[in-house]
């Protein structure tokens, strides 16, 4: 064990592991690859590609705002409040005080009720289209006339 590796110089900046001189550790895959993308993500994406199929029948949408929550927020202000009821998927606010309106989908109790993409693509698909039917105030097969297709 004659070559031993001289200790490194403290300097400015971070330190970093390079072990054995091959280099710095890289990301596991690219921002590009899927395998990069977090759930939040992926999920947010089937939201946006629902609403997306939607304004094209619906042009009205450009002014609604559509969210991804977590959770529904049942902490008893407004007009939720506990209940036995189910855990809602979906919600809308309506427009008022010069605020936009707003669809939300709430992204863990869907995708417990879920078990694969498709599955899940149908079930954010089929929320987004209830929640803009009640928004608009009309009936889901109205707004998406493919709606409870499987």
């Amino acid at each position: 064990m004659d070559n031993r590796v001289p200790p490194r110089a403290a300097g400015p900046g971070p330190r970093r592991r390079d072990r054995h001189g091959r280099g710095m550790r890289g990301p596991i895959a690219p921002p590009q690859v899927p395998l990069a993308a977090s759930r939040a993500d992926v999920f947010a994406d089937l939201v946006q590609d629902s609403v997306e199929r939607l304004e094209r029948r619906w042009p009205q949408l450009a002014d609604v705002d559509f969210l991804v929550l977590e959770v529904p927020r049942l902490d008893g202000r407004g007009d939720q409040v506990w209940s036995d009821e189910a855990v809602p998927l979906g919600g809308v606010v309506p427009a008022r005080d010069g605020r936009r309106a707003r669809v939300v989908v709430y992204r863990r109790p869907v995708e417990i009720r879920t078990k694969g993409r498709d599955e899940r693509a149908a079930l954010v698909h089929e929320v987004v289209v209830e929640q803009v039917a009640e928004l608009l105030g009309l009936t889901p097969e109205t707004v998406d006339p493919r709606y409870g297709e499987d």
